[in-house]
């Protein structure tokens, strides 16, 4: 079983900054992919931006050169820092983790936290 817990969500004016936090605990495997999705109002779920236990990071084309992903691995946390916000960014926001087993047959399971809030809006 694994929990993630999500902070640092709030309002914010367009051009400012936020940076979302999330650290994850229980059984959190060695190979795993911890990152952000967002929500905005009728809209569907979609990536913001991914970062393997080995380095190896993903963005969504909108938010490349604005958001950078990092995570401490001993640690179990992922961060997202947010520059340039802006209103399209408006959305909930969830951690996610997946983790991925080697051994044996290929299996992957992914947990998310309950989301915070980012409001961009002057």
């Amino acid at each position: 079983q694994v929990q993630l817990v999500e902070s640092g969500g709030g309002l914010v004016q367009p051009g400012g900054s936020l940076r979302l936090s999330c650290a994850a605990s229980g059984s959190i495997f060695r190979d795993n992919i911890m990152g952000w999705y967002r929500q905005a109002p009728g809209k569907q779920r979609e990536l913001v931006a991914t970062m393997s236990s080995g380095g190896n990071t993903n963005y969504a084309d909108s938010v490349k050169g604005r958001f950078t992903i990092s995570r401490a691995n001993a640690k179990n946390t992922v961060d997202l820092q947010m520059n340039s916000l802006k209103p399209e960014d408006t959305a909930v926001y969830y951690c996610n983790i997946r983790l991925v087993l080697t051994a044996g047959p290929p299996f992957s399971m992914d947990y998310w936290g309950e989301g915070t809030q980012v409001t961009v809006s002057s």
